[in-house]
């Protein structure tokens, strides 16, 4: 016979799945349309379901804003990992670097302009996309350093990642989009490819000068 115990932590995984799965659907939603904008009673139309059902996600309006963000970029964080790990066989450690960049281009993809603009407002949601973004210039400027473990490459590998945290700050605040029109998706697939051929230049063997002809 199934015990107490067991039909209770049933029951929890079966409302946890449901939970999971709501939040996948707003997910969708905010990340097409924004979420400013939207009442507890437009999401629930929006999803055909009881506004008592979206509360199961969290006792608030704004909590469920923010449950829906961080599941959010907690899923983009795990799948840029992902991508890095499968590119940790690459026998080029610059490949790595690139690869970090363009696999967190690919997850706020479809990030809409309104969602971006949400984030920016709600200070909550921003709070979140800041503290990933924090987490992901640590990143950058590690993989950076591991590409160029030579002691005279340092100070330029120092640099490089300065300069990627610098950008990527830029990114998240907007300034980037304001000044160039790139969304972020686009950003850091342009510094990607900027930091990689960067790397490059630096590894490419300098020419040796050809003698010139006597007078």
């Amino acid at each position: 016979m199934t015990s107490v115990d067991e039909r209770v932590r049933a029951r929890a995984t079966r409302a946890s799945r449901r939970r999971e799965a709501l939040v996948d659907r707003l997910m969708d939603v905010f990340l097409d349309r924004g979420f400013a904008g939207m009442s507890v009673a437009d999401l629930a139309a929006e999803l055909r379901c009881s506004k008592s059902t979206l509360y199961s996600v969290a006792a608030s309006r704004e909590q469920i804003i923010v449950a829906v963000v961080r599941a959010f970029f907690r899923r983009a964080t795990e799948r840029v990992e992902a991508a890095l790990e499968t590119s940790a066989a690459d026998a080029d450690p610059r490949a790595r670097v690139g690869a970090y960049l363009r696999a967190i281009s690919d997850q706020l993809a479809p990030a809409s302009p309104a969602f971006f603009a949400d984030l920016d407002a709600f200070a909550p949601a921003r709070e979140i996309y800041k503290r990933n973004t924090r987490f992901a210039v640590r990143r950058v400027q590690g993989l950076v350093r591991e590409a160029s473990p030579e002691r005279d490459a340092a100070p330029d590998a120092a640099f490089v990642g300065a300069v990627a945290g610098q950008v990527m700050e830029s990114i998240h605040r907007g300034e980037i989009k304001a000044q160039t029109g790139l969304d972020d998706s686009a950003a850091y697939a342009a510094l990607a490819s900027l930091i990689v051929a960067r790397m490059a230049l630096r590894e490419r063997p300098e020419r040796p000068e050809r003698p010139g002809l006597a007078p």
